[in-house]
């Protein structure tokens, strides 16, 4: 099982100062993941979604990462494919690039973005996104191993042409889909692609979906595979915040996972924005009765109900608390089918002192223990 970490470049302040203090503090992240022995960092691409997601160009982090490290992996989780985003010439050429440059690192995910914000900053229709999403994923592989592409399809003309470089890896990295529902997950197990299940669902969803993804690649046929390198691989996201102090660790924890689906739902639903300084002490809500998170993420409904302070303590949805609390959690991720876990502790209100805390527990203590080390 992998263990890795994923970002959206969450932050709370939106100004210039704010956009370096979130890159810089998730450098150093990195940094220590490596050291802590995490496997991959994700990197999810977002346009226009204020105080959501600043993880813009991941193309450029992951390059900058590259240089800074020798031997965590570089994940793309993913890289939106609308031509006029992302023109599929150009994402070939990128990641071949990084690929050479990391000596073999790289994961590349593709998916289509999730708001109409981002989708209508392109001048499209979300809905409509679909059919342009899967000639471009169809396409990009072949110019990673053909010496020249000429392709005319319903959204992309490409005239004879070579395309350079060539990646590291041979055929080429391996590639995934994002997948919030089950239509997704179908398609990504028939197409014998990777599945990143971006939600916060719980090990009782990550089963659910791990069965349809599963059934999927059973059945799926040669002509549906994207690419030259079938995939199987189920990646669960893990919300963590794990300290020697068990309860501060589920008051961030749950501040954080506030933030991240109110700043989300403010972009794919029309709710409000969220403001953390009107915001009671979370710990206290959760633990005398008060619902403290209730959102949609695609076909999900996410409920961190703490009404019952047993279960508070108990921790029973995300990885948040102990290390023994963290361990307990991701045991049920990998009992529900996880190959790999996504930590995500980079939520909007969580400090940094916080997520280097978590980083390091899990690179002593929880990394160990499913090792054997």
């Amino acid at each position: 099982m992998k263990f890795s970490l994923i970002y959206e470049a969450q932050t709370v302040d939106a100004s210039r100062l704010g956009d370096r203090r979130v890159f810089d503090e998730i450098v150093e992240q990195v940094e220590l993941a490596e050291q802590m022995g995490f496997d991959v960092v994700w990197c999810v691409e977002h346009t226009s979604l204020t105080n959501y997601a600043h993880m813009s160009a991941p193309e450029t982090f992951l390059a900058f990462i590259a240089g800074r490290t020798k031997r965590i992996e570089l994940g793309h989780g993913v890289v939106c494919l609308p031509p006029a985003m992302n023109h599929p010439i150009k994402v070939a050429e990128r990641i071949a690039t990084l690929d050479l440059l990391s000596k073999g690192r790289v994961h590349f995910g593709v998916g289509k973005g999730g708001s109409q914000q981002e989708a209508g900053a392109f001048g499209y229709d979300l809905n409509e996104l679909h059919p342009m999403i899967d000639e471009s994923m169809y396409l990009i592989p072949k110019m990673f191993v053909q010496d020249e592409i000429e392709h005319h399809g319903d959204f992309i003309k490409i005239p004879k042409r070579p395309i350079h470089p060539k990646p590291y890896q041979d055929p080429h990295p391996r590639m995934y889909m994002a997948c919030t529902n089950t239509d997704t997950l179908t398609r990504a197990g028939q197409r014998g692609m990777g599945a990143l299940v971006l939600g916060f669902g719980g090990p009782d969803e990550v089963a659910k979906k791990n069965k349809v993804y599963r059934d999927a690649w059973e059945t799926r046929k040669p002509e549906q595979q994207v690419g030259y390198r079938p995939t199987q691989h189920l990646a669960a996201l893990c919300p963590a915040i794990v300290l020697d102090d068990g309860m501060r660790a589920r008051q961030i924890g749950i501040r954080g996972q506030r933030y991240f689906m109110e700043s989300l739902a403010y972009w794919y639903a029309g709710g409000e924005r969220p403001d953390p300084a009107a915001w009671q002490d979370d710990l206290t809500q959760a633990t005398t009765g008060e619902m403290v998170i209730k959102s949609r993420f695609a076909s999900e409904e996410v409920v961190a109900d703490f009404s019952d302070p047993a279960l508070a303590m108990m921790n029973p949805n995300h990885a948040y608390g102990t290390v023994e609390d963290c361990i307990g959690y991701v045991q049920r991720l990998q009992e529900a089918g996880a190959d790999e876990i996504l930590f995500i502790c980079q939520m909007g209100t969580v400090p940094q002192w916080a997520q280097l805390e978590t980083i390091s527990n899990i690179g002593k203590y929880v990394i160990p223990h499913f090792r054997g080390k």
